[in-house]
């Protein structure tokens, strides 16, 4: 199995040595860093799920709060899930290509 870190990284390494005519400096958060920070907000919207939930269990959360942090968690993990599948895909295509 591939794993998505490999690929990304892979991507990374490609991108830092390509130089030459009619690549124009970059600006801006590369593609790794902005990999990265979309992880770790997804992984905060998982966490503050996962404490509504468990205040919820001891009687201190609102039900409102709840089902919105739990559905917010639920189409967070759904859009993760989409982009580790395009990312894999895309590069199961790039190792396809003839060198």
């Amino acid at each position: 199995m591939i794993n998505p870190l490999n690929a990304a990284a892979a991507y990374a390494t490609t991108a830092a040595k390509t130089t030459g005519a009619g690549m124009a400096p970059r600006d801006g958060a590369s593609f790794g860093e902005v990999l990265e920070q979309a992880a770790k907000e997804s992984i905060g919207t998982l966490k503050k799920s996962e404490d509504m939930s468990a205040m919820a269990a001891v009687g201190k959360a609102d039900l409102n709060d709840v089902v919105q942090a739990v559905t917010n968690a639920e189409v967070t993990l759904q859009t993760v899930t989409a982009v580790r599948d395009k990312v894999l895909s895309a590069y199961q295509e790039i190792l396809r290509m003839p060198m």
